[in-house]
């Protein structure tokens, strides 16, 4: 099973995607495969490169400064999805050539970006605005300024859910949205166990 899991930053779909990996799945983070191609794909760095001048310093993509562009302008945003989704699902295809059984593809742009048609089942992780916040402020160190202008460039709360097959609400501690998750595998029949343990400890 492919299972696509999407949701804006600081949903908190970290919990979710351990879970995939502990029963022995592959988890396809998308956000890791775009940094990863913009240091051994030289022809996506200078497509960005090229779109967004003095970005790129050296070689390297300075990830601050894109960021405080591409998340003040929705057209900039547009442009930089535009040059790396392609890139972005034929790395994602070519992992899914040797699959294990159960799989995950993360991805913000898990439906703009063609991925969710790879998908047997969509999952949005929805948060408040004030957790997220509060989590990428914690997680990435960063401003709440910051923290808000990234979360107001992504698709609302509300767009991820109506686009997905289930939702699930991630507002509480990581033991309760762990247990959440849990429940949602069994759901899936991912985990089949009657009585709770099975050979995953879950």
């Amino acid at each position: 099973m492919i299972i696509g899991i999407t949701g804006g930053t600081g949903s908190g779909k970290t919990t979710l995607l351990e879970l995939v990996r502990e029963l022995g799945g592959l988890v396809l983070d998308c956000d890791g495969i775009y940094h990863n191609l913009l240091k051994t794909d030289k022809k996506l760095l200078s497509a960005v490169e090229n779109r967004f001048p003095g970005c790129v310093n050296g070689g390297v993509l300075d990830r601050k400064k894109l960021g405080s562009i591409v998340f003040s302008d929705k057209q900039s945003l547009k442009d930089l999805n535009r040059i790396t989704h392609s890139a972005v699902k034929a790395n994602v295809l070519q992992q899914l050539e040797n699959r294990p059984a159960l799989t995950a593809i993360d991805a913000i742009g898990l439906f703009e970006g063609g991925l969710a048609e790879l998908c047997d089942v969509t999952v949005a992780v929805t948060a408040p605005e004030d957790v997220r916040i509060a989590r990428l402020i914690a997680r990435d160190g960063i401003t709440e300024e910051y923290a808000k202008k990234r979360i107001a460039a992504q698709p609302s709360t509300a767009k991820f859910a109506a686009l997905c097959d289930y939702v699930l609400e991630n507002s509480g501690t990581v033991h309760q949205f762990r247990s959440k998750c849990v429940a949602f595998f069994r759901d899936l029949g991912i985990i089949t166990s009657e009585t709770g343990t099975d050979s995953t400890g879950l």
